[in-house]
């Protein structure tokens, strides 16, 4: 079984128009130039551009300066509010059909099971919301310049 990278994709696409907006704050930027920074083919990024702007959290800009923009700055856009864009839904699911009813673990995993998920369920969307895409960005650049001091002799 293979992790999910959307939402740090999604994340880092963010974090880096964050960063562009910084320095040049009515500049779109394009999907290639995006691409370039996450290592991925532009359409895999035009692709989650298109579901973040449904969400109201990119815009896009046709014309002479095309490109996208964050529609909120990037203090109003919290990690719950990407991973919610994203549809991910639940991280765990039980069994696709029915297990037996004969066995004891068959009949009773499913229930002992949802009161564990829902929780971890909870657990993530309180810690996705604490945190926003200005603040991941701030730990990035700070772990940068933590790892520059560090090399030095």
């Amino acid at each position: 079984m293979s992790a999910n990278s959307r939402l740090t994709v999604a994340t880092h696409i963010l974090a880096w128009m964050a960063l562009v907006a910084r320095k040049q704050p009515d500049e779109p930027v394009t999907s290639e130039r995006i691409a370039a920074s996450v290592k991925t083919n532009p359409v895999v990024i035009r692709r989650t551009l298109g579901v973040l702007s449904k969400a109201g959290l990119v815009q896009s800009y046709r014309g002479i300066n095309a490109g996208w923009r964050l529609a909120r700055p990037a203090t109003e856009i919290s990690l719950l509010d990407v991973f919610d864009a994203l549809e991910e839904g639940s991280q765990f699911a039980l069994h696709p059909t029915q297990p037996s009813q004969i066995c004891p673990v068959g009949r009773g995993i499913g229930s002992t099971l949802t009161h564990v998920y829902d929780s971890i369920h909870e657990s993530t969307r309180t810690t996705l919301a604490s945190k926003t895409v200005a603040a991941v960005l701030e730990e990035i650049l700070a772990s940068q310049t933590s790892d520059a001091s560090q090399s030095r002799p």
